[in-house]
């Protein structure tokens, strides 16, 4: 699996805390993530499912395009959003999609 790009705050997080960086790699993308259970694919949805349920803007700049790597298209995460703003909230989702928008920019799908 193709971890995570690191993004400021991963290094942040790497050098004030090193051993729950190691324990995430370790644990989630080293265990957790390769699973066969679920694939990549729809874990990455559930992630991105996840962080816009708990408003994880920041996050989001990670996982929405890792997902892409993991096959989920740009519409299946604007989808989901909306989806979300049912079971999340409005402003959750609305949070999201301005998010969603900053991350993909100019490269959106229609």
């Amino acid at each position: 699996m193709t971890q995570p790009k690191n993004p400021p705050a991963k290094d942040i997080v790497r050098r004030i805390a090193p051993k729950f960086a190691q324990l995430g790699n370790e644990i989630l993308y080293g265990d957790i993530w390769e699973r066969p259970e679920l694939s990549k694919r729809d874990r990455s949805l559930i992630t991105c499912a996840a962080l816009v349920a708990l408003g994880r803007t920041e996050q989001m700049a990670t996982h929405f395009p890792l997902a892409i790597e993991n096959g989920v298209s740009q519409a299946e995460i604007v989808e989901m959003i909306t989806h979300m703003a049912f079971y999340a909230g409005w402003p959750a989702a609305s949070s999201a999609a301005v998010r969603a928008s900053e991350i993909f920019g100019a490269e959106l799908d229609d």
